[in-house]
């Protein structure tokens, strides 16, 4: 069985690096064919820039077009809001199956890519969260909202991340909001006397967003009933927690046939 072809954009960063080793750890069934990163450096190739041992010459490019040299099957985005849709658009196009690690798309930019995916002919994953355990505390919390529509989210991020709230964090809203009726009310005469201080309102829920060194990834959601509360918590403490969730999502994406948003959509 031939091995997928993978490229990694966004190598230089945390999740980057930590998917390129991945990739190379799983050399039986992945093969890593390049890298991609504006500001890599021309006169090094992927294997110097992250300090590989094993002798090999994996190339790295600065330029998008230039990737295309590597024929990967499977394009993983580690990069940056501001370019992540247009390199999921160049993906498509190119019939480079994507996998989206990259938070911050926003909803109508999905559509845009799924309504492209779908003139490809092509498949691709959007994934807020590659942690198993994000995965079923987002489910967990779609079932619980159910029976307690009062609730809030709570996540908790390094101090680097450049999106507030997270992918997680809105996804998790995006899923309650479909199945949770009755809407929180709260106080009538509710003032903030420091602006921003109750969070982001999605569809009467807050997400409160936390930045701070030495975090990694982390949510919590609170719900709050009479004379009773649940709280569903997840922890990721270290990046190899994702790591799961990007070998499933890099051997299932050629298998769709549209653009899906979620791990849920290949496990």
């Amino acid at each position: 069985m031939a091995k997928i072809r993978v490229l990694v954009a966004g190598f230089k960063g945390r999740m980057g690096q930590t998917t390129c080793h991945m990739i190379l750890e799983h050399s039986a069934e992945f093969e890593l064919v390049g890298g991609f990163d504006p500001y890599s450096d021309p006169n090094q190739n992927l294997s110097q820039q992250l300090n590989l041992t094993d002798g090999s010459e994996i190339p790295a490019f600065s330029k998008i077009e230039a990737t295309l040299q590597a024929k990967p099957d499977v394009w993983v985005d580690f990069t940056t809001p501001a370019s992540v849709q247009s390199n999921t658009q160049f993906c498509l196009e190119h019939q480079i199956s994507p996998v989206i690690g990259t938070t911050g798309l926003t909803a109508s930019e999905i559509d845009a890519l799924t309504a492209t995916a779908a003139q490809q002919k092509l498949g691709g994953l959007v994934v807020p969260n590659f942690a198993l355990s994000a995965v079923l505390m987002m489910k967990f919390a779609q079932e619980a909202v159910k029976y307690f529509p009062d609730v809030e989210i709570i996540e908790l991020h390094h101090d680097n991340k450049k999106d507030a709230p997270s992918g997680t964090a809105l996804r998790t809203a995006e899923l309650m909001a479909a199945v949770r009726k009755p809407k929180q009310q709260g106080a009538s005469d509710e003032q903030e006397t420091l602006t921003g201080a109750r969070g982001g309102n999605y569809e009467g829920m807050r997400i409160h967003s936390v930045r701070l060194p030495g975090l990694i990834a982390h949510q919590q959601v609170q719900f709050g009933g009479v004379g009773e509360g649940l709280t569903i918590r997840q922890d990721s403490y270290d990046r190899a927690s994702f790591m799961t969730g990007v070998a499933l999502a890099v051997r299932k994406v050629q298998g769709l046939t549209t653009l899906k948003v979620g791990l849920e959509n290949v496990l």
